[in-house]
């Protein structure tokens, strides 16, 4: 059996709590430059591939080695074969050097292929690790999370993730080491000409301290404002009916342009910075190469220096500046890799608010005895939104919950399925408290069927087996016909096989409403909740829909959250519920003729349906 939902409609947490918009873009942008605690938790990621990166560690020592060789060849082919005329030497150089720019090829792509190996599965591997654990955390966590900003997190946040991880960490390496060996080349062909080469420096630093502080705070905004811009993008997604119902597009259109140039303005400070400091690192080199031509043609006219040591010189001059650059462009790679890594651990380390217990242990078969004693529960700390509920069902009994909007009805159905665990009192099925079973066990054995039907992508049959992927096609037909759904099935052109829009937009409410029904029929639950399962329907479609129900409901322990007199009038018992409390229990007609909170919802909202129905 499995643990059948019917719709995203089944919730009731604190809707007005959402966590992701607004203090993100400040908090991201007073992060950290460096976090080492976030670079070995995700180095830990790499472990798997510690092979790979050994060995694309030594391919890159290898290229490194070789571009510093390689201007030292340039030098000896000119001053020990060209400038003594000594031809006969060239070719052996030539050939020489011909090998090493195959090493330098060779080692560089294997290289960056290794890198791109481990830091592709790395991306996999923390996405899958990701969405595995929102799948454990509860409902409550993704009532006040913005979808799109948990979407950006596992998307957009582990890439820039996987770039610092299987490219960055060798690349600030290998520009060190290059660095490094052109400093102790230069410096031994001629610490004169070195030192003057070394003026640029103080003003490299100063340049890049500049940089490195205004860098901070602009490429982590960057990483807030296009979470911000892709969660306000799936919100006006998500409720583009509400938008359009209510012609509020210019609205939702300020709204979007809003995040959206915010997130322009970010990237657009981000580039400025980048574009006055390459140039800035380029017009340096040049100066810096100027100056190896001014004082090294001097030199070499007088005897000084060698041709073949200016010229290296100047291969070297190049040379060096191009892993300032490269380094450069890492550390704006690591400002989005801390901002983003501390957002994916953030994530990854949120712990459930449910969950269960070390020794937890499977549910048995629910026999369906649902028992709520002296429960209180509230969504926020010291704000009980139910207060000593205490209410028994009988196995296959069938309870309605009635009341007014935000009495708490749906908040005891949440606590039944254990969505949430109650503040103080307990849930027991069976006389087992729900808090000492593993939660699938417990839900493989429910069934839900919401107002607002979900529906997935993929086949009609696909959603009807969702409860039960192993069932065969004729279960899934006979669970169909069960629920009212096979008669317009059948009349589509291809049936059961017919695929299904996202969000199932090609197929009326009520027909998604019975897929629902018909999923929970395969799933078989011991225990179904209904919230207010027909409430956005027709009547033709509501009548189908009841009848299905009224066979679902036989011989099961049923909790219905009443929206229609067609609903509650045949409960075995009907709870209204106040302001968090349980407030009458009876039957309808114990209720009715009453003179409590039910009579007075029953003649305001139920007496016109009877006169219809009459």
């Amino acid at each position: 059996m499995s643990f059948s939902i019917g719709g995203g409609g089944f919730q009731g947490g604190p809707k007005g709590a959402l966590r992701d918009f607004g203090e993100n873009v400040d908090d991201e942008a007073k992060g950290q430059v460096f976090n080492s605690e976030v670079v070995l938790r995700l180095l830990s990621y790499l472990q798997p591939y510690w092979r790979h990166m050994v060995v694309a560690f030594v391919l890159m020592v290898i290229a490194s080695v070789v571009s510093v060789i390689i201007p030292l060849l340039i030098r000896s082919a000119i001053d020990d074969t060209i400038a003594v005329g000594d031809l006969a030497g060239l070719p052996p150089i030539v050939l020489a050097m011909l090998g090493a720019f195959v090493v330098l090829y060779l080692s560089t792509g294997g290289q960056q292929y290794l890198l791109a190996f481990a830091g592709q599965r790395v991306l996999t591997t923390l996405r899958h690790k990701m969405t595995e654990h929102l799948q454990r955390l509860p409902i409550g966590y993704h009532d006040t999370h913005i979808v799109g900003v948990t979407i950006s997190r596992v998307i957009n946040d582990v890439a820039v993730i996987n770039n610092l991880l299987s490219q960055g960490l060798i690349t600030l390496v290998s520009d060190v080491m290059v660095l490094l060996g052109i400093i102790i080349v230069m410096v031994s062909l001629s610490p004169q000409l070195a030192l003057l080469t070394f003026t640029v420096m103080p003003v490299m630093i100063a340049i890049t301290i500049w940089f490195s502080n205004h860098a901070k705070t602009a490429f982590r905004q960057t990483r807030a404002t296009i979470a911000n811009l892709v969660g306000t993008l799936a919100e006006d997604i998500a409720g583009m009916r509400v938008i359009q119902a209510f012609a509020q597009e210019d609205s939702a259109q300020f709204k979007f342009d809003t995040a959206n140039r915010d997130n322009l303005d970010a990237h657009v400070d981000a580039m400025r910075l980048s574009y006055v400091f390459l140039p800035s690192v380029e017009l340096l080199g040049m100066i810096a190469t100027g100056i190896v031509l001014w004082f090294g043609g001097n030199a070499v006219a007088g005897d000084a220096l060698t041709l073949g040591t200016l010229v290296a010189f100047l291969s070297y001059v190049t040379r060096f500046f191009i892993p300032i650059r490269q380094l450069s462009v890492l550390f704006t790679t690591m400002q989005s890799a801390m901002a983003g890594g501390a957002k994916v651990l953030e994530l990854i380390d949120e712990v459930p608010s449910v969950a269960d217990k070390a020794n937890a242990k499977p549910m048995p078969p629910i026999d369906g005895a649902v028992d709520l004693r002296d429960v209180v529960f509230g969504y926020a700390d010291n704000e009980p939104v139910l207060h000593d509920i205490n209410l028994s069902i009988a196995p296959g009994q069938t309870v309605a919950l009635v009341g007014p909007t935000g009495a708490g009805k749906t908040s005891i159905s949440n606590l039944v399925a254990r969505f949430y665990d109650v503040t103080s009192g307990a849930v027991l099925i069976d006389g087992v408290d729900v808090r000492d079973v593993a939660q699938r066990s417990l839900r493989a054995q429910m069934g839900i069927v919401p107002q607002d039907a979900f529906i997935f992508s993929g086949t009609i049959a696909d959603n009807i087996r969702f409860g039960k992927p192993e069932a065969s096609a004729d279960e899934v037909v006979a669970a169909a016909e069960f629920a009212n759904a096979h008669d317009f099935i059948s009349n589509l052109p291809d049936g059961y096989d017919t695929e299904i829009l996202e969000g199932g937009v090609n197929l009326s409410l009520g027909q998604r409403q019975l897929i629902c029904i018909a999923r929970a029929v395969l799933a078989d639950p011991r225990i179904l909740i209904l919230d207010e399962a027909t409430a956005s329907v027709d009547t033709i479609t509501e009548a189908l829909i009841q009848d299905a129900l009224d066979r679902l409901l036989s011989e099961r322990t049923a909790i219905v959250i009443a929206h229609r007199l067609s609903t509650i009038r045949n409960a075995d018992q009907i709870c209204v519920v106040q302001a968090g409390r349980i407030v009458e229990i009876g039957t309808h007609h114990e209720l009715v003729a009453g003179d409590g909170l039910y009579r007075t919802l029953y003649e305001r909202q139920f007496v016109q349906v009877e006169a219809d129905l009459a």
